[in-house]
């Protein structure tokens, strides 16, 4: 499975981006997508996920739910992350992973990154 995320660029506090990931090759046995970021000297962390069995979203944590939004008709083998409101800590590298497990922080796939600045 191969995953190329887009989407990124700069932005101001208050802005909005829709990053994208996009999936190929054999993705018959990809459970769910999830999206990470890590910024410069942090550990990479999760960020949202879409379970295709179901189509349901899952936030990591309070700092991104009601900003951020996986799309209720996301489906494979695409996954985006709306992101409004966006802070200065938003600022990362965004990652798009793909799981065949249903621990979406268990990984099989990683995409390149699309940088997301906000300032």
């Amino acid at each position: 499975v191969q995953l190329v995320e887009s989407g990124g660029g700069s932005v101001q506090p208050g802005g909005s981006l829709r990053l994208s990931c996009a999936a190929s090759g054999y993705t018959y046995d990809t459970y769910c997508m999830g999206w990470f970021r890590q910024a410069p000297g942090k550990e990479r962390e999760g960020v949202a996920a879409f379970f295709f069995p179901g189509g349901t979203a899952r936030y990591a944590d309070d700092s991104v739910k009601g900003r951020f939004t996986i799309p209720q008709d996301n489906a494979k083998p695409t996954l985006y992350l709306q992101m409004n409101a966006l802070k200065p800590e938003d600022t990362a590298m965004y990652y798009c992973a793909a799981s065949s497990y249903s621990d979406w922080r268990t990984t099989d796939y990683w995409g390149q990154g699309t940088q997301v600045t906000v300032s």
